[in-house]
This record gives C-alpha cells, structure tokens and sequence, in this order.
C-alpha cells in the first residue's frame, strides 16, 4: 500500500470554473484511473466522506482518482443541474484528469445513486472511448411505478410475512386502517401508471431509464454493479430492470459483475458497509485490469485535447493547479 498524495485543481466548464481533488501516488504510472462522480445534492466529500476516503484508497492501492464538484455545487461555480445535464461538466473532468495525470489513458466511472445514472448516460450520449469500465451502486431509475412496485413487494407485502407485525396487530398496536389506505394508495398508483404506460403509444422522446438501458446495452466496457439489501433505490432499479423490455438480460451479460451488500443501507454508512464497497472496487479493478495497473513502461502518453473528438462533447481543458490540499485532508 502506498501513501497518497492529494492536490486540488479548478478547470474550466462552459465559462465555469470547477474544483477537484486528485488523489494519487507521485511513484505511479498507471494507465488506469477512476473517475467519481458525485450523486444527489451533494458534493466531492460525499456523504460520510464516503468519496474522500475511497479515492485515498484507490489511489493507494495505485489507481489514481479525481472526484469533483458539478457546476453549482460544492466550490463549483455555476448554476445547479440534474444528473440528467452534467455530460459536460464530466467531460470537463476527464480532461483535466488526463493533463494531471498524463499516464492515465482509461478511465473508470464511479458513481453512487444517480451519479451511476449519470454514468449510463454520459456513455449512452457520447460513447467516449476513455471509459474502460462503470461501478455503479443503487443506480437511480425512480418513477412513480417503479416506486410504488418496490414498495408494495418489499414492503407492504413483506410486512405481512413479518411475525412481529402480527403480534403488533394483535396486541392493537398497529393502527391497521391508515395501513391499509397507504397500501390502496400505492397498488392505485402502481396499476395508474401500468395503465399509462400502456393506453399511450410509445414517445418519440426516451426517457432518462430508456437511455440508461442504451447506455449499459451499448458499452462493451467492464461493469461491476454494487447494490445495498437495505434500500428502496436499490430494490427499484432490480424490479425495473426485470421488467423493463428494453432492459431484459443486461444485468447478466458476461462483462457484468454484481456484488450485494444485503445489511447495508442507500449510501453504505457504516464503516464496515464504506470498506466493503472499497474492497469490492479493488478487487474487481485488479482482477479486470490488471495490465493497466502499473502501465506499460514504453507506452506512448496520449496528449489531452481541449475537445474530446469522440464524443463531440466541448470543454476546455485549462487546468490549475492549488498543490497539495489540505482542506479534505482530515
């Protein structure tokens, strides 16, 4: 294991400036490194620090890793975006990956929750030939029908088989009425939105799932799936891509690897549940990429470009460095 060496960096996004910190190894040629991507509101530390200290693990295992700010949020300027709109903002980042950290020449996406639904559709809309590979955890497809499917199957229905529901229901403790309206509630809304989807003809505008389908069906990349036993989101994302025609088969795919974690919850906060999402990652970087690891010692450097020419996708690739960070050094 290695100690790692962080450093902040600003580079530019469509007239914005963005923050990031790179973790690495001053020693380290790899050709590989890992891109993580920040889901929800929330910025480069991630919950529970979850981000800083999984990129300091990479980076000491020797993959280097950059996790970053969006435009408008954390010490990004800039107006806030959904994930559906950060193409750009990700295509910001693996440039100045690459200028500060020439040897890397394939890159990882990490993300958690709808930074792994980012992911799906940066590769879905660009098809960028640097992403060798996708870890994507409790990936977010939330509707109002894969919400209330999830919740009568694994939560109403389930309560039934519970033997301390029963005890609770007859001891008068369980106000059974208001129950069973939020039950009625839910299968209403689960048999509405079937219905919907079903009496209109099909749009000829994908929605964000039919695009995350794209995305998985169409890379020929790596991907190591990591879902939470505890979690709604989770639980969605299964039933949606069981069910879904056009997502039928993708989770099982040969390049496909799952892993469960079945006690933890959405973000993984504990510190047992935060190592075993980082001994997952290692591992599966080790074993699926291993030659790009400590990199080909004549390997030619490929020069960082102000445009990705691939993916048609524009940014600039000016970069400044602020040295060796200290404010997530903690």
């Amino acid at each position: 294991m290695m100690d790692a060496i962080e450093s902040a960096l600003t580079f530019t996004c469509g007239g914005e400036q963005l923050v990031g910190i790179l973790a690495c190894h001053d020693t380290a040629s790899a050709e590989l490194g890992v891109l993580i991507l920040v889901g929800g509101p929330q910025y480069r530390v991630g919950s529970h620090r979850q981000f800083t200290l999984l990129a300091r693990q990479l980076a000491s295992c020797a993959y280097p890793a950059l996790r970053f700010d969006y435009r408008g949020m954390g010490d990004s300027s800039g107006d806030i975006r959904s994930f559906e709109a950060v193409d750009e903002d990700i295509a910001a980042a693996l440039a100045a990956f690459q200028t500060n950290h020439p040897a890397v020449r394939q890159v990882v996406l990490w993300g958690l929750c709808d930074a792994a639904s980012a992911a799906l559709l940066y590769c879905q809309r660009t098809k960028d030939p640097r992403i060798a590979g996708l870890c994507l955890l409790n990936p977010w497809v939330r509707s109002t029908e894969t919400q209330a499917r999830a919740q009568v199957k694994h939560y109403y229905l389930q309560r039934l088989l519970q033997r301390e529901f029963w005890m609770k229901l007859g001891r008068g403790s369980v106000a059974i009425m208001p129950s069973i309206r939020e039950f009625l509630q839910k299968l209403a809304q689960l048999l509405k939105a079937r219905f919907s989807r079903s009496a209109h003809s099909p749009s000829s505008t994908l929605s964000f799932q039919q695009q995350m389908g794209l995305g998985w069906a169409d890379f020929k990349g790596e991907i190591l799936l990591i879902l939470s036993g505890q979690d709604l989101t989770a639980k969605e994302f299964i039933e949606h891509a069981n069910s879904a025609p056009d997502w039928r088969g993708l989770l099982t795919r040969p390049h496909v690897t799952r892993r469960d974690i079945p006690a933890a919850d959405h973000t993984f906060s504990s510190t047992q549940w935060r190592a075993e999402v980082e001994n997952i990652t290692t591992a599966w970087l080790d074993e699926k990429f291993a030659t790009a690891k400590t990199g080909m010692a004549n390997s030619a450097i490929l020069k960082n470009e102000s445009a990705d020419v691939s993916s048609g996708v524009k940014t600039t690739a000016t970069v400044h460095s602020l040295g060796k960070v200290v404010s997530d050094a903690k």
